[in-house]
């Protein structure tokens, strides 16, 4: 008897000694976790959390559900994902848009991104294109820049709304090469498409899915890519930077935050295990197909960047006084 009252006190000692957030995160999750999207359904940011759920409930054993806030450029979404519990039980997939776009354009923006929400990881990127119509005399991004210095003004290139990452792309692309392009502002995508085929317009900067398909039947092509690296998508598209542009980058990109005040150690989990998902080569290959990049950075390393995309973008739109319509 006295053994086994011993070794139960052992055993408490043990437990009370290790540390408080270390028990916290050996339990977390123990029930449903949600996944807040700011965005409709169908779009690429849910279309990312949809898979990223998935692999998170294999891997923790609980379910996560993905619950969509979309309207207003994504700011319910987030007033609504910042308002809820900071236990965890709650996270928010965080893109450029809502994080660092918003910002920059929306005078008086109800949210703080950078102090209502703690950061946990990012998730993908969505790398954009710029490109141009088969029947356009414009055959590369120097042939774009070459027209455009010679008529200033007179190109005209679609975006798919006004202060979009794509919108402020452009704008960025045209301050470093010092050329003069017309923005044509459209609602979304598949307008830019229509007309494009139409001949309304002939170029346009925009994401790789909504042209994938065009471009492979020889109706749309594309110059360039605007991100870090080439989209896997078009192997053989070239990015601005490589194309005499050093150290340009402009495109989408998401993560999973959550409301501030979320435990440190439940923090450092998710991210542990969103960097462990986004690992396996099955998963990276469902995001590819999405029309997406896997971004599997450190923490760190991603925390550093969306500082430093929030203060480019801001720039930009100080620049070009770009602000939400």
């Amino acid at each position: 008897m006295f053994e086994r009252i011993a070794a139960a006190l052992l055993c408490l000692a043990a437990l009370a000694s290790v540390p408080a957030g270390a028990q916290a995160q050996a339990g977390y999750p123990n029930r449903p976790v949600r996944l807040v999207v700011p965005f409709p359904t169908g779009q690429a940011t849910d279309v990312a959390a949809r898979l990223l759920a998935e692999a998170l409930s294999r891997e923790w054993g609980q379910q996560v559900v993905v619950e969509n806030k979309g309207g207003g450029a994504g700011v319910p979404g987030m007033v609504y994902g910042r308002d809820q519990a900071p236990d965890g039980y709650t996270l928010v997939m965080g893109t450029s848009a809502v994080l660092v776009v918003n910002p920059a354009i929306i005078d008086k923006l109800p949210y703080d991104p950078m102090n209502d929400f703690v950061l946990i990881g990012p998730v993908f990127r969505n790398p954009l294109i710029v490109v141009a119509s088969e029947s356009s005399p414009i055959r590369s991004l120097k042939d774009l820049v070459d027209a455009a210095k010679k008529q200033p003004g007179k190109l005209q290139w679609g975006y798919p709304g006004a202060g979009t990452t794509q919108h402020l792309t452009g704008e960025l692309f045209k301050q470093v090469a010092g050329i003069d392009v017309q923005g044509v502002m459209y609602k979304g995508s598949a307008a830019v498409v229509t007309d494009m085929l139409g001949g309304h317009i002939q170029l346009a900067i925009d994401g790789v899915p909504a042209h994938l398909a065009q471009i492979k039947a020889g109706k749309i092509r594309a110059l360039a890519s605007t991100g870090a690296g080439r989209a896997p998508q078009l192997p053989d598209v070239p990015t601005i930077a490589e194309l005499g542009y050093p150290g340009f980058s402009g495109e989408g990109w998401g993560g999973v935050v959550a409301p501030k005040g979320t435990p440190a150690d439940v923090v450092a989990k998710v991210a542990r295990d969103l960097r462990k998902v986004l690992s396996d080569p099955a998963m990276q290959q469902r995001i590819v197909d999405a029309g997406l990049v896997v971004d599997n950075m450190p923490r760190e390393q991603w925390l550093v960047f969306a500082r430093q995309t929030y203060e480019q973008w801001g720039e930009v739109a100080r620049r070009n006084n770009i602000k939400a319509q």
